[in-house]
């Protein structure tokens, strides 16, 4: 079974953590102690050093001076950003509205050789057509209370879209059954994005898969996954995304696609149920 997707992102927090009280320690201060001279309650140091509360760059800076480790806090900042780029709040990264977002993606998409894409509840973005998108992110905004750019951000995304067009690039897709028959924008919007899922799907570069839903299961349904190359594995939840980088995480993440992959149907069997799906609609 695949490792939790939090995982790389909790163990990097402990680690900071722990090597945070090794620091108090080797300077023989109590948590009372270093919190005095801080200027912050002994239960703020106490909850950052036992993980339980993440710790900003000015309160790493100043852990560090009380205890005359000055030297070490530039590296335990960049650790501590590094383990914040692990789990991101959508509500976070959403702050300032979606095409941010949309648009800090774009390099990553750029130097991607090789794609891995499995989605169990909606069509990934890269495959959406505006009107879809458009949908898509009117609800996630609205459930999220952030700032509503989505004119901006659906053109954004169009424009991340290009990579399927342009560059070296190879997409292997696999998408549950479902998701062609959830009516995300109504029945005219569906429609326009299975037709574009099936011309998309004729390109050389994309091999799209359906897992049926009466298919026998070798791999139990997951959250939606993205694998860059062997480098990244980016994880959407509901709240937060993750992003894995421990290798044997991916590792785990590249089994399982490999897993969904033989209870998949391709090709003319798959466009097939693309086809029924549209005809559902009508």
């Amino acid at each position: 079974m695949p490792t939790s997707p939090l995982s790389t992102a909790q163990a990097a927090r402990k680690a900071l953590a722990e090597r945070l009280g090794e620091i108090r320690k080797d300077a023989q201060l109590t948590g009372r102690e270093l919190g005095v001279r801080c200027g912050w309650s002994e239960s703020k140091s106490s909850r950052i050093e036992s993980a339980r509360t993440a710790p900003s760059d000015a309160d790493i800076r100043a852990w560090c001076a009380a205890c005359n480790a000055d030297a070490q806090a530039a590296d335990l900042v960049a650790a501590n950003r590094t383990a914040e780029s692990m789990y991101v709040q959508w509500k976070r990264r959403h702050r300032a509205g979606m095409r941010r977002a949309q648009v800090d993606l774009l390099p990553l998409y750029e130097r991607t050789r090789a794609f891995r894409i499995y989605c169990s509840n909606v069509v990934p973005g890269i495959l959406q057509t505006p009107p879809y998108a458009s949908a898509l992110m009117t609800m996630i905004t609205t459930f999220q209370g952030t700032p509503n750019d989505v004119a901006e951000a659906v053109a954004s995304r169009m424009e991340r879209s290009r990579v399927l067009y342009r560059g070296q690039h190879i997409f292997s897709i696999l998408l549950e059954e479902t998701v062609l028959r959830y009516r995300l924008g109504g029945a005219e919007v569906m429609a326009g994005q299975l037709e574009h899922l099936l011309a998309v799907s004729s390109l050389p570069s994309v091999s799209l898969g359906i897992i049926p839903a009466a298919a026998e299961r070798r791999m139990w349904p997951l959250e939606a996954f993205y694998l860059f190359d062997d480098r990244l594995v980016n994880v959407e939840t509901l709240t937060a995304e993750v992003n894995v980088t421990a290798p044997s995480e991916a590792h785990d993440y590249g089994k399982a696609f490999r897993e969904l992959t033989r209870s998949a149907v391709f090709g003319t069997s798959a466009r097939a149920l693309i086809t029924d799906a549209v005809c559902a609609l009508r």
